[in-house]
């Protein structure tokens, strides 16, 4: 490694294997390296709530990344930007002037990232009674931009959000080569504001994505943690809509059970239309099923394809994973498989998930990430509304998405089988009579499911 910036890039990335994607995007991603003094590394931040919240809740796994990289012990210092301006050390300047030839170009007007993205058309998507309006809108938006304005498609993942998104990008594109059209994910959206932020040059960012003909944000949910891009963005869509441009986006849940967005937002959201996507039928999957071996180009009989839809029924990506997973054994064995080998096959990708015990401290981890408190903070004795509000719901989530008995997860809490029925009816009736926790709760479940 030769410089700070390598040193910096390698703790990163083993950084982002164990935090969150959005710990990672708000806190972590924009630390600016300032220098290696001796054996301590010292971050710049541009407001003293983010040192703490960098010493107090990272500074642990900054070490262990450190020393993984350069093999010995640091300790962790943050300052305030302006105390590193004083100094206007050299160092600082080595890592800034990393940056300094990127930032001085003129902002990339992005595509897909996908590198298979020209495939996601809307000849490509089966359609059914599950995504047929949105699929009808998506082309009428494709086909005429601004005609619908905004244009909002939400549903579970796995369910071909995406995939209307980069065919909507790519049939624009076809009709229009010239037209300058942003594909991105809400999580990009957010990172590159906040560097924008921490560089004190938001111009570039703005001329990015005030400059286009139409703007593809997808899982918009994931902006939720952020208030000063929310009002970015907000000025953003408001610059685009006046202009006619077209915005397109996709989230998990409708507008309105937004968590963590500002009600300006909401509704700019429900200006246009809103489409959903939901769990595809059978013959749906099944001619899923038939598209994609033909894409891989496998031959499947009718029980081979009866049995994949039947058995999978939630996600198209599992669909997807498995009839890749059927070609590559097709090609390794020179030959078609077994309906008994493809039987084991989706039997792996059904049975894929975390162990009831790995789920219940999932569950604990986001519950104490959404509550601002520590997950042994949910399993101690401590009475403290936040601390036993947090706890209720842990005990409600892990009823909802695991088979744990209610003796078994008292365990977690040390509480007793009638203290969980209290805890999880006290959740219950709460999310009855107040919509905002019935949306946080079920936010909740859903980050839990994504991971199993």
């Amino acid at each position: 490694m030769n410089s700070l910036g390598d040193i910096w890039k390698q703790v990163l990335a083993l950084c982002k294997t164990e935090v969150s994607d959005v710990m990672y995007t708000m806190w972590l991603e924009p630390l600016q390296f300032y220098k290696l003094d001796g054996e301590t590394a010292v971050f710049t931040v541009n407001a003293d709530f983010k040192k703490n919240i960098i010493l107090s809740k990272f500074s642990d796994l900054l070490k262990r990344s450190f020393e993984s990289v350069i093999g010995f012990s640091v300790e962790i210092d943050v300052i305030v930007n302006q105390a590193a301006d004083e100094e206007n050390t050299e160092s600082q300047k080595t890592v800034k002037e990393e940056k300094t030839e990127e930032a001085e170009k003129e902002p990339e007007k992005t595509g897909p990232v996908k590198k298979n993205a020209s495939s996601f058309t809307f000849d490509s998507f089966v359609v059914g009674q599950s995504n047929m309006f949105a699929y009808e809108i998506a082309k009428k938006v494709a086909a005429d931009p601004g005609l619908h304005n905004p244009f909002l498609i939400y549903g579970n993942s796995g369910l071909g959000k995406t995939h209307l998104l980069y065919a909507i990008y790519n049939e624009i594109k076809r009709k229009d080569p010239g037209a300058i059209i942003i594909y991105e994910t809400a999580e990009k959206f957010l990172s590159e504001f906040m560097n924008s932020l921490n560089e004190k040059n938001t111009q570039p960012f703005k001329n990015k994505y005030r400059n286009v003909d139409a703007l593809l944000i997808d899982d918009i949910q994931m902006m939720r943690s952020g208030q000063s891009t929310q009002e970015e963005f907000f000025h953003t869509f408001n610059a685009l809509h006046q202009a006619g441009k077209q915005i397109v986006l996709t989230s998990d849940v409708p507008p309105k059970e937004l968590m963590g967005f500002d009600e300006r937002l909401k509704t700019r959201f429900e200006m246009g239309l809103i489409a959903d996507i939901r769990t595809p039928d059978i013959e749906t999957r099944k001619n899923i099923v038939k598209n994609k071996s033909r894409e891989l180009g496998i031959t499947l009989n009718d029980n081979a394809i009866d049995h994949i839809a039947t058995k999978i029924k939630n996600n198209i990506r599992q669909i997807e994973g498995t009839l890749n997973k059927i070609e590559a054994y097709t090609k390794l064995y020179k030959r078609s498989l077994t309906l008994e080998e493809i039987q084991v096959i989706v039997r792996d990708v059904v049975d894929i998930h975390l162990p009831v015990d790995d789920i219940a401290q999932k569950t604990i981890n986001v519950v104490s990430e959404v509550y601002g408190i520590t997950p042994d903070e949910i399993k101690s004795k401590s009475r403290t509304q936040t601390v036993s509000t947090a706890r209720n719901v842990c005990m409600y989530v892990i009823k909802t998405v695991t088979n744990i008995t209610l003796i078994k997860t008292g365990e977690y809490f040390g509480k007793n089988h009638a203290t969980v029925i209290n805890s999880i009816n006290n959740v219950e009736l709460e999310m009855k009579s107040n919509q905002t926790f019935r949306n946080l709760v079920n936010d909740i479940i859903r980050q839990v499911k994504e991971t199993m």
